[in-house]
């Protein structure tokens, strides 16, 4: 491999030290308006590059640039004009009065940069303004609805992960490439106020370049930067107030109503007193029940409560009889205060550029207890070394606490809120927590209780630090060739504590009080050089782009817990404390990718566009003859607008017709370690004896995974075809496209019969999945005066996703979903009643039997099919 990597990047080092490089000018000059009134803030950028200024309050600027290269120039409310180097050194600017197209945009794609006007894959540029103006936690929360074909679910909890989809679920495995700023990382820890610029890329034409990481679609993200000129320092800051609704969401029965259900299923009930519920549950050491107002075995006297010596309590609940399903929704939620702090400075010269920014917020959850406060510091710098060599770096630090619990989970706090005995209220008699505890032995259940399980997290903790950033050199040469090594990563340190305190008021008691800690660190690799090469010459625009990846991924994480403790103050609360210990816990793992890559990006007239992309992927999970994929794609465009034919049509000024096709290797979510078969030691299991003898018992090794070194890529076939129009000068954008996604060789580990043991079962391919549907995006934007511009936005998407095929029965279960042959992803399936019969011998393993003689059961088909093999039997 290191052999590999030194061939890769001895000749761009090279290139480096040469001396032979493009001749620059610095240009400088002013952009105006109408009547030649000053543009500041105009974009003045090198065509093709990410290199680029603004101009100041009189409309200045200055930049150096290679004297045969192109300024593109943009300003919102103006027309964008593109104006040739051609060794000036100086350039005055007028723009003309128009409403600027999102076509027009420079979208940072694939390692370098083009005008969305000339990419042939499908994007989606989100507009970052609006996603500004939504206040959240994190850029990702705001991305939803921002882009058509990416769906964005959050679960509503401060700091939670969001789950990302682009154009529909086709995997196991669905979580897009989300790159800061050309690496790898975590948007959720990136202030909306640090993003410049957030691209979508769908389908191959744009994400193959990405080869296996970009098969789930590509995130880019692209933070701030300092511009040219002076000194510029920012504050920005917002309050949001989050108001729950008030009483239960749900139509849940009250607690009469829950009695008389009671009564009229089981007469004999003893939760009740003559059918009616009692004012009193109580529980002692040898006596429990009901109770009503003045029975001795309610007196308030005899309440006593510790949760240390559970024997000898005696717990008094008095009932709720005009409670209400749901009541305690209202005790569990509150409203709630978001704020967000950011303060950044920036600046620069014509030598470097500079920002420094920092953030803090403050995200306060409607559900007790549930918080996220996060900080931010951010830095860039770029410097020019000389006319032709930059440096410069991107660094992002962050420090979260964010306690997690599963509040929405089947057995959270909020669905128990709904579900939890109407009857039954937050606190018994002695301001303790009321259960299931108190009452007659098995009427209650074992609900818990939703407030205490809101209330006593105050001794969780779940902190997390970290860091993602990159430092680069670029080198121009030889006129037209770019070189670029980019060496970054990303590194996260967790710190998790969970403490379980005594439930006391649940059925059984509750459990001994148990701590757990869990830390560990993740660490992100990655080293980038890339060879562009950019020419224009007469009707042809042409760019080459070649480059090497090497990706190297590890983590560690270490586990412990102990259970009862003599009180549960915090600081009491260390794992020497416990009474009863378990043994910790780690594991590590760690893996790599190593990829070349090409893309050929080609114009001819303006009119005829050609993309053609190849990756090769390496991964070291994959077994040694499987390690290696290649992914090509292929997209072609025609601009229609720029033919003859469309001159007279006014009211089209671009339109754009474009197709693709590739395919795109995916590995996310296999074990490291998937072509190998490992073992571990357990103190508990893997004892042997040698001899046969009883007498000579040692320690060995247990099989932990079984391993599969024919796994191989997730192949994904993509193909997108569509068109890009700016309508009525300029004032709408208009996008549709039609894609069919195609995924060979689905990712997966596969349960192995019992026969084999307890060892994991390794990743496999299983089988073929469709995805296909439409994406529509609309823009409108108006212009009421010179300060007055506003825009409206639709999109639509639609999708239709098939499992194409499976191994043989056809199906798989996982838990309360089923993937089947001819079903979508994950679907929830009942049952088929198949027949009524009287004797079960008549049944399993025979055909149908339509005409069969009702009967004390009827049988249920799980499978769905003519012959009964697998059923189930209800009683009626």
């Amino acid at each position: 491999m290191r052999k590999k990597i030194l061939q890769i990047f001895i000749p761009i080092f090279v290139l480096f030290q040469t001396s032979v490089f493009a001749q620059t000018t610095n240009v400088s000059g002013r952009v105006t308006g109408p009547e030649n009134v000053p543009v500041s803030g105009a974009s003045v950028s090198i065509s093709g590059t990410n290199s680029g200024t603004v101009t100041d309050d009189d409309g200045r600027f200055s930049i150096n640039a290679p004297s045969n290269a192109s300024l593109y120039i943009n300003s919102i409310g103006y027309s964008s004009k593109v104006i040739p180097v051609s060794g000036q050194s100086s350039i005055n600017v007028q723009l003309a009065a128009g409403v600027a197209s999102n076509l027009e945009e420079v979208v940072v794609t694939g390692y370098t940069s083009q005008k969305k006007k000339d990419i042939v894959g499908a994007v989606s540029v989100v507009d970052v303004k609006a996603l500004k103006s939504i206040p959240s936690s994190s850029a990702m929360q705001a991305l939803q609805g921002q882009a058509s074909g990416v769906d964005v679910t959050n679960n509503g909890s401060p700091g939670a992960p969001s789950l990302i989809f682009i154009r529909g679920i086709t995997g196991f495995n669905n979580s897009p490439l989300v790159l800061i700023d050309g690496i790898q990382g975590n948007i959720n820890d990136v202030p909306a106020n640090d993003v410049e610029s957030i691209q979508v890329l769908k389908d191959a034409g744009a994400a193959s370049i990405y080869g296996a990481r970009g098969s789930n679609g590509v995130i880019v993200v692209t933070t701030k930067k300092g511009r040219s000129g002076g000194l510029s320092v920012t504050y920005d800051s917002y309050y949001n107030i989050q108001i729950p609704y008030k009483g239960s969401q749900l139509n849940t029965i009250n607690a009469q109503q829950y009695a008389d259900i009671i009564a009229s299923i089981n007469p004999s009930t003893s939760l009740l007193i003559n059918g009616a519920l009692p004012d009193f549950f109580y529980r002692g050491p040898s006596t429990r029940g009901v109770a009503l107002a003045g029975d001795p075995a309610v007196d308030p006297s005899l309440y006593r409560f510790n949760p240390a010596d559970r024997a000898n309590n005696y717990i008094i609940t008095e009932v709720n009889k005009n409670g209400q399903g749901g009541d305690v929704y209202d005790q569990i939620f509150h409203s709630a205060l978001m704020m967000n702090h950011s303060l950044s400075a920036s600046g620069g010269s014509e030598r470097a550029n500079y920002l420094f920014s920092l953030g803090y917020l403050d995200h306060q959850g409607t559900l007790l207890n549930s918080y996220l406060k996060r900080y931010n510091l951010r830095t860039n710098t770029s410097f020019k070394v000389t006319k032709n060599i930059r440096i410069g770096e991107n660094l992002n630090f962050y420090y979260r606490e964010n306690p997690q619990f599963a509040a929405n989970g089947g057995f959270g706090p909020i669905q128990q809120a709904f579900s939890q005995l109407p009857f039954l209220p937050s606190y018994d008699i002695g301001g303790n927590y009321a259960g299931a505890f108190a009452g007659p032995p098995g009427e209650l259940g074992d609900w818990g209780n939703s407030l205490a399980d809101v209330n006593l997290v105050k001794n969780d903790r779940n902190r997390t630090y970290g860091g993602i950033g990159n430092i680069f050199l670029e080198v121009d040469f030889l006129k037209n060739f770019t070189a670029r090594t980019s060496f970054g990563g990303a590194l996260s340190n967790y710190y998790n504590q969970n403490y379980t305190y005594n439930e006391y008021w649940k059925s059984g008691g509750g459990a001994d009080q148990a701590l757990e800690e869990r830390a560990g660190f993740a660490t992100t690799a990655q080293w980038t050089n890339t060879l562009n090469y950019k020419n224009e010459f007469g009707k042809h625009d042409l760019s080459v782009l070649v480059g090497s990846e090497s990706v190297e991924n590890k983590t560690r994480n270490l586990t412990a817990s102990g259970q009862r403790f003599l009180t549960d103050a915090y600081n009491y609360l260390v794992l020497n404390n416990a009474q009863v210990s378990a043994r910790p816990s780690s594991d590590a793992y760690e893996d790599a990718l190593f990829s070349l890559f090409g893309r050929l990006d080609y114009s001819f007239n303006d009119k005829y566009l050609l993309g053609l992309t190849v990756r090769r992927d390496g991964f070291s999970a994959f077994g040694p003859d499987k390690k290696y994929g290649v992914f090509p794609a292929v997209a072609l465009g025609w601009r229609i607008s720029n033919e003859s034919f469309m001159k007279g049509v006014s009211w089209i000024n671009d339109m754009k017709i474009r197709g693709s096709y590739g395919e795109m290797g995916n590995k996310e979510g296999i074990n490291p370690t998937n072509a190998y078969t490992t073992y571990a030691q357990d103190p508990f299991y893997s004892y042997y004896d040698i001899n046969g003898t009883g007498n000579s018992i040692v320690q060995g090794f247990y099989p932990r995974q079984n391993g599969n070194s024919f796994t191989s890529w997730e192949r994904n076939k993509l193909l997108n075809i569509g068109f890009d129009a700016t309508l009525f000068n300029n004032q709408v954008d208009l996008t549709v496209e039609y894609y069919k996604k195609e995924i060979d060789g689905l990712l997966r580990p596969v349960q192995a019969p019992y026969t084999a043991g307890e060892a994991r079962s390794p990743f496999v391919n299983v089988g073929n999945v469709e995805n296909k549907g439409v994406d529509v995006n609309v823009t409108y934007r108006g212009q009421v005066s010179k300060d007055f511009r506003f825009s409206v936005g639709v999109n639509l998407t639609t999708y239709k996703n098939e499992i194409v095929s499976l191994p043989a029965p056809g199906y798989f279960d996982e838990g309360i979903v089923r993937f089947e042959e001819g079903y979508p992803m994950s679907s929830f399936f009942g049952y088929q009643v198949v027949g009524v019969f009287s004797d079960s011998n008549q049944v399993k393993g025979s055909p149908l039997q339509q005409d069969a003689a009702p009967g004390r059961y009827m049988y249920l088909d799980a499978d769905r099919n003519d012959t009964i093999n697998s059923l189930d039997r209800v009683h009626f």
